[in-house]
């Protein structure tokens, strides 16, 4: 089984529900997307990792990271499958607000501005959570090359995202689920 089939099955088995759900962003659903039981199980985590490394391999990507809490293993799983590769990118997290102490980060990890950026995301619905962190990785003086989900809903958020001027792909989205 290649990385992205085994991907499709574990979102499948462990990160996909039907019903009534009302999302993040106020919207009601009739599917539930938890990629949490994917991107923090070994498997999926090394699925992803090595599946966004071959997307940007060629990119000159320096850093990767998102919005806290549902990029932070994927920034860590890219980094770590870079790393394997023999590349080094350093993982980040943007934190949804300023740290109010301290040095009052928004952004942790070893970076700095300059850097080319790759933003993850686990699943984009509106794309506000995304182009939030897109926004604030700019303000720390970050160059953002590109977005990549691991889940996208199709419900208008990967629109959102490029009116920001990034390039959005997905390794999932719902036509996956059959």
């Amino acid at each position: 089984m290649n990385k992205i089939d085994q991907l499709k099955a574990l979102v499948k088995r462990d990160a996909v529900k039907f019903g009534k759900f009302i999302l993040s962003s106020g919207k009601e659903s009739d599917i539930y997307v938890d990629l949490r039981k994917v991107t923090l199980n070994p498997a999926g985590a090394s699925a992803i990792g090595s599946l966004v490394y071959d997307i940007i391999k060629d990119r000159g990507i320096q850093a990767v990271g998102g919005m806290s809490i549902g990029a932070d293993p994927i920034a860590v799983a890219v980094s770590l499958a870079a790393y394997q590769a023999g590349a080094e990118i350093m993982a980040f997290l943007v934190r949804k607000t300023q740290k109010g102490h301290g040095t009052g980060n928004v952004i942790e990890g070893p970076v700095q501005p300059g850097l080319r950026a790759l933003v993850v995301e686990d699943v984009i619905t509106t794309g506000a959570s995304t182009i939030s962190a897109i926004e604030r990785v700019r303000e720390a003086g970050m160059e953002v090359d590109l977005v990549v989900a691991v889940f996208d809903r199709l419900e208008g958020g990967r629109a959102a995202i490029e009116a920001c001027g990034v390039e959005v792909r997905s390794l999932l989205n719902r036509s996956d689920l059959g």
